[in-house]
């Protein structure tokens, strides 16, 4: 199965269903795909949790709506898959909705946006797509 697939969809599950909050099983990348989805406004915090007698860390992960009760989180979308993975280089990362939403990337210098890839001139493995 697919962790990150798996984050997405609980998000996009607790989205559709109107919570607040989502727990996710936490790992490095998922941790880090938080940090970029809260700097770009798309949640409103995360928070690490660890199971007493355990060592089961878990990711909640706090949902942003607006001011209706509308969600600011309309698509995520999961580009490459552990079947088919999709690299592109700094000059091919595409832009979401003409710049209005991010492209999540894993790149040698760590997770980061496609406008931060650009700017910095490094390429990476495509994550997800979030408008």
């Amino acid at each position: 199965m697919d962790p990150i697939a798996d984050m997405l969809t609980r998000m996009r599950n607790a989205i559709s269903a109107r919570h607040t909050k989502v727990d996710v099983p936490a790992s490095r990348l998922k941790i880090e795909v938080a940090r970029i989805l809260k700097e770009e406004g798309y949640i409103t915090n995360y928070s690490i949790k660890t199971t007493e007698g355990s060592n089961v860390r878990t990711l909640r992960i706090f949902l942003r709506y607006g001011p209706k009760g509308e969600s600011v989180i309309s698509q995520l979308m999961r580009v490459s898959r552990p079947s088919r993975r999709v690299y592109v280089a700094s000059g091919e990362i595409p832009k979401v909705l003409g710049g209005l939403g991010i492209n999540i990337l894993s790149t040698s210098q760590g997770v980061m946006t496609g406008r931060q890839a650009r700017k910095t001139n490094v390429g990476g493995e495509l994550l997800c797509s979030v408008y």
